[in-house]
């Protein structure tokens, strides 16, 4: 399976250099962009030999990095639009009353809009489950108390539970099946422990993080409590706009979509209701609050992703977005790399396996796509469930948990800008907060895997 042997070359250890820097920066709580572009320059200098290239490189890196998160600034935008044109008309308060009966504190709160993510994002994936619930159930939450940043935690549940296992729609298991030559459902069934081990000590570990800020009320809290004049329109949008999302989630499910199809309809139904709440309410004055709503959505949007976009630009070249930034020189990842040459050159007994197994995974999910490592840590599987005798299956399931935790959306700011964007917190900020948890969860997953194989 791994029978090329890893060269590394001086641009593979200044990348290793700067992945080391920036995520120690951002530890230490300083921006990244600088150290970013600057070493996305040296490694464009070292990768065409030129000057001249490397500045074209931090371009050409950027534009990339800024074209691959378009769909998402733009979901996130009109989900903003929306949220700001329904609390301007007052149907906020309106739905928000209904629900407080059921959310009455933010630890319900914590676990309502949690579990609620993971059946979405089961049967959705994360990102259309990310801007449903951020249009319906995030303003509940924080009117109990509950501060953003811990209402952020919803991710864990959906970029972390539901599409690591991904029980439903079985990309995830399908593609790490496919490159360990065995059955989706043998990694589903015999790695089930593993999922259920990881889901059960992150979420914990991350309540118990989230729960000394669950009584805090913060400012932006208490205005979505305010009470207003209830109008005709707000009432009218108030009941347009669940009516609307049940309306687009019977579709996806009678229609099977899923991940960008099932965002876009999520969102397209999300500009439906700004337009129609905005024209009941506003009359002749629609034309100009569309246009205000649809500029808040943008610049907010905008103003999120504006760091992350040069941050994702260098981590990038670690997974295989390389090819299309430096050239067909490039033929993978440089993190993809460096984790395949730790594979080749560790010593391996079953322990040691289980722990390469989770590094590699992890690494992989560094360039913010948890799915872009499973071919690889799919046939690792396979490997070291030959060399040492273990569970190919159980070695699959450790790898994805890893590669999908790590990369999909927990712990990489890059990764989870789209819940930190919906929920108005820092992505970096957020991805400290879910930092321990996570370890903590890969931690025990990785010692019931010892156990189990």
């Amino acid at each position: 399976m791994l029978e090329t042997a890893v060269v590394l070359t001086p641009i593979h250890f200044v990348y290793l250099i700067g992945v080391i820097v920036i995520l120690g920066l951002m530890i230490m709580r300083k921006d990244a962009p600088l150290p970013c572009l600057i070493f996305l320059f040296i490694i464009g200098v070292l990768a065409t030999n030129s000057i001249v290239g490397g500045v074209q490189s931090v371009f050409n890196s950027v534009v990339y990095a800024g074209a691959t998160f378009m769909d998402i600034i733009i979901t996130i935008a009109l989900i903003s639009a929306l949220s700001k044109c329904l609390s301007d008309i007052g149907s906020d308060g309106i739905l928000i009353s209904p629900m407080l009966k059921i959310m009455k504190t933010p630890k319900k709160a914590f676990w309502i809009i949690g579990i609620s993510m993971s059946i979405f994002a089961l049967f959705f994936w994360p990102s259309p489950a990310s801007a449903l619930i951020g249009a319906i159930m995030l303003p509940v939450a924080l009117a109990t108390g509950i501060t953003p940043l811990a209402a952020a935690a919803m991710n864990l549940f959906g970029h972390g539970i539901a599409l690591s296992g991904d029980f439903v729609i079985q990309g995830a298991p399908s593609v790490s099946a496919a490159a360990a030559g065995i059955l989706p459902t043998d990694i589903m069934s015999q790695g089930f422990p593993l999922f259920a081990v990881m889901a059960v000590v992150t979420v914990v570990a991350g309540y118990f993080f989230n729960k000394k800020d669950m009584n805090k009320k913060e400012e932006t809290t208490n205005k979505k409590m305010d009470k207003k004049e209830v109008t005709k329109a707000a009432k009218v949008t108030a009941i347009l706009t669940p009516v609307t999302f049940i309306i687009s989630i019977i579709t996806i499910l009678a229609l099977k979509l899923k991940g960008g199809e099932a965002t876009a309809l999520i969102v397209g139904a999300a500009i439906f209701i700004m337009c129609i709440g905005t024209i009941l309410n506003y009359k002749k004055e629609a034309f100009d609050k569309i246009t205000e709503y649809i500029n808040y959505g943008f610049l907010f949007g905008m103003k999120v992703f504006a760091p992350v976009i040069i941050i994702a630009a260098f981590f990038f070249l670690g997974g295989d977005s390389i090819t299309k930034i430096l050239g067909e020189q490039f033929k993978s990842g440089l993190m993809n790399d460096w984790a395949l040459w730790i594979a080749q050159n560790a010593p391996v007994n079953k322990y040691i396996a289980a722990a390469v197994q989770l590094v590699v995974g992890g690494l992989t999910g560094l360039d913010g796509s948890g799915f872009s490592g499973l071919p690889l840590t799919g046939s690792l599987a396979a490997t070291f469930g030959g060399i040492v005798g273990g569970s190919i299956p159980v070695f699959a399931a450790l790898g994805q948990i890893s590669a999908i935790w790590v990369g999909g959306g927990t712990i990489i700011p890059w990764g989870l800008i789209s819940v930190a964007a919906i929920c108005n917190v820092d992505p970096v900020e957020l991805a400290r907060r879910n930092f321990k948890p996570v370890m903590i969860g890969l931690g025990a997953t990785l010692i019931v895997t010892w156990l189990i194989l």
